[in-house]
């Protein structure tokens, strides 16, 4: 493909810099995102409306709380019959997979599912608060590094 003055070449994204997600409790998200994932809550620009942002390395979550202006919380879940990993939702590594599957379920978030990817990386999906699909992935099957 040739770059011209009409079609000059690719934009060149260099990574996924934050995710949004609408929500109908600051709080309870914060809790799932903070306390129980392990992000840190991040200073956010003073908006017009409320949110939260969370780190995890080089990637953020932000968080809008549901209001007139904005979509609605959560995301319609997909057919029972599609796959843990075919839905929209998005990934965080975590160093043990299996280790993270009992802490969801301990402290009962709902598991979508989970799996071996092809290359040998474990797989969880689970729910946030609010319905979001958020796989926890680790390299290797046994969780490890």
């Amino acid at each position: 493909m040739s770059t011209t003055a009409a079609h000059p070449g690719p934009i060149g994204v260099k990574a996924i810099d934050h995710v949004t997600l609408v929500v109908e409790d600051l709080e309870r998200s914060a809790a799932f995102y903070v306390k129980l994932l392990g992000m840190r809550q991040v200073e956010r620009p003073g908006f017009s409306f409320p949110g939260m942002w969370f780190q995890a390395g080089n990637t953020q979550i932000h968080l809008i709380l549901a209001h007139g202006q904005s979509s609605s919380a959560g995301l319609p879940d997909a057919p029972p019959q599609a796959g843990a990993g075919r839905v929209f939702h998005f990934a965080f590594e975590v160093a043990d997979c299996h280790q993270a599957m009992e802490r969801l379920k301990t402290a009962g978030i709902r598991v979508r599912g989970s799996g071996l990817r092809p290359d040998g990386f474990h797989q969880v999906w689970c729910y946030d608060p609010d319905g979001h699909v958020v796989e926890l992935f680790s390299r290797t099957e046994s969780g490890g590094p």
